[in-house]
């Protein structure tokens, strides 16, 4: 179906935005009366020191074209993240609301979720309707963010994508115990030098990041069924150390990944967008 007979039908077509620290995600979603919706297209476009404000240009552009769609027929464009930034959207939500009803609409199972971003990670103890009931937040200085795991993985000349399937080769971990993200690379810097494999020093990384998360959630009260969303979330062996984590400690949490949960934050952005129009919208009929 097209944009077009979407719109012939009373579907709202609207877009999410999720405006990161290292890249731009765009959502492009169909969205019914009755609460369900069709992802139309999802695109992503890393920034690497451009002007923000073309890559979102251009990440949108791309996301409107693989939608076959303009920006006429965007009933509501929402942001999420550094949304400010965004001259033409409508509405801004706040990032654990839409990693929230982004993760529910993904796995809909799932009642907590987990945050993985560049700068920072966060656990949320949600319901059903992705209302956040509690969380718990690193600190920006913590190694336990996207852009400390980038920088590692610049140091030791892998590229990032390649940094989770490498980490499950990992036999002998060397686990990094500083909290600081600057003395934690000095940490892998000495393990450079004294000869330690990269897979084992990427699992490592990932079992010291991954211990802190586990902590996060309990101190959510985050304890069933888990969806890694956010950036790191398509990073396999992340995933796998925060099993092997919550294995060790006991803790009775269920992990849940799937292929687009990098993308939740703008999926949920969009599905909120379409929320606020019906609202503005019977209200400005009402009146």
């Amino acid at each position: 179906m097209t944009v077009a007979e979407f719109a012939s039908t009373g579907t709202l077509v609207t877009s999410g935005i999720d405006v990161g620290s290292s890249a731009v995600k765009v959502a492009v979603m169909a969205s019914e009366d009755d609460g369900s919706a069709k992802i139309l297209s999802l695109h992503a476009e890393r920034i690497r020191r451009r002007d923000l404000r073309k890559v979102i240009e251009e990440c949108y552009a791309v996301a409107l074209g693989e939608a076959g769609a303009d920006t006429g027929d965007v009933a509501y464009a929402a942001t999420t993240g550094e949304g400010e930034l965004v001259e033409f959207r409508r509405g801004h939500f706040y990032g654990m609301t839409t990693h929230a009803r982004g993760a529910i609409f993904l796995m809909p199972e799932v009642r907590s979720v987990l945050d993985i971003g560049g700068l920072h990670a966060r656990a949320m103890k949600i319901d059903e309707k992705s209302r956040v009931l509690n969380y718990r937040m690193t600190s920006q200085c913590a190694s336990g963010s996207g852009q400390f795991l980038e920088n590692v993985a610049r140091y030791l000349g892998i590229a990032l994508e390649d940094v989770g399937s490498l980490s499950l080769e990992g036999k002998t971990p060397e686990v990094v115990s500083s909290i600081c993200a600057v003395l934690a690379e000095t940490d892998v810097i000495n393990m450079v030098s004294r000869g330690i494999k990269p897979a084992d020093i990427l699992k490592g990384i990932h079992l010291s990041m991954a211990g802190r998360y586990v902590k996060l959630l309990r101190a959510a009260g985050a304890l069933d069924d888990v969806a890694i969303t956010g950036g790191l979330a398509a990073d396999v062996g992340l995933a796998e150390a925060v099993r092997e984590k919550i294995a060790e400690d006991g803790a009775p949490i269920r992990v849940h990944t799937h292929p687009q949960s990098h993308q939740a934050g703008a999926i949920g952005a969009a599905l909120w967008g379409a929320f606020r129009h019906r609202v503005l919208a019977k209200r400005s009929a009402e009146q």
